[in-house]
């Protein structure tokens, strides 16, 4: 495996985070080509150092004892045997935090049933709904059937929204990334959770897309989102009876909010 970060994160969804963050640990490498990848130089670049089983599961545990809320995967699906045999490890030493699965959705459900008993959240995105954008912006063909098809998955897998006060210890968050141009296209994905899982998970509507890495090269998305567009999205959420929804408020189309990618707490003290 290779691992770019690993962190107290305080910038994810207000349930997740608890008093000293989340505890992130951003894997290298990506199944997705996303062309405005904010962390491309992890996902598309590699970087990043390399780590085994027994580290992994040092790292949980060390994330535990700093008071990480959980312990959160961030884009870990390529490397889930090793993950899973490192949960095990870390749970016959202690590993008491829930677990957090953040990935970009687009999985197998061969892969995702592995993870049964393993994972207490799912935090995926659903970046598309329509063919086109999906196919040229993240090289991803069949995105929203095979997406939609793992975020299902999920759902059966950890069920409804669980809360110990106000941190989740157990469900679903489903993000979707709004791009500049394709408001429609967001309404459709928010219509399609709305109407498959009701109030039973969360959405997270995020307005932090940033015109970084490859985006110049496409017309469509070389510029931030318009405040039009983020909250006709909201709106409609809104309109249509969506209760359990985080926005994002201020200005977060930022490059200071792109984690420092420096191999903190990679290897061993």
């Amino acid at each position: 495996m290779r691992v770019a970060l690993v962190s107290l994160h305080k910038w994810e969804e207000p349930c997740l985070v608890g008093e000293k963050g989340a505890g992130t640990i951003f894997f290298s490498h990506c199944n997705l080509r996303c062309v405005y990848c904010q962390n491309f130089s992890v996902s598309q670049d590699g970087f990043g150092a390399e780590i085994s089983v027994e580290r992994l599961a040092e790292i949980f545990i060390e994330q535990q004892n700093r008071g990480a809320a959980n312990i959160e995967l961030v884009t870990p699906t390529h490397y889930v045997d090793k993950i899973c045999a490192a949960i095990d490890l870390a749970k016959t030493r202690g590993l008491s935090l829930p677990i957090v699965w953040n990935s970009n959705g687009y999985e197998n459900l061969e892969t995702l049933e592995l993870l049964r008993g393993r994972i207490d959240i799912f935090l995926p995105d659903l970046k598309y709904f329509d063919e086109e954008p999906a196919k040229i912006f993240s090289n991803a063909p069949n995105y929203f059937a095979v997406a939609s098809a793992a975020i299902k998955k999920m759902f059966e897998l950890v069920g409804s929204v669980k809360f110990d006060g106000n941190k989740m210890i157990r469900g679903m968050i489903v993000r979707h990334l709004i791009l500049p141009n394709f408001r429609r296209d967001s309404i459709k994905i928010v219509d399609w959770l709305h109407e498959t899982f009701g109030d039973e998970i969360f959405i997270s509507l995020m307005n932090q897309y940033t015109p970084i890495f490859r985006a110049g090269e496409f017309k469509k998305i070389n510029r931030a989102l318009t405040t039009f567009e983020y909250q006709s999205v909201i709106e409609h959420a809104a309109n249509i009876g969506v209760k359990n929804c985080f926005v994002q408020i201020g200005k977060t189309a930022d490059k200071n909010f792109i984690p420092n990618f420096n191999l903190d707490g990679v290897n061993s003290v």
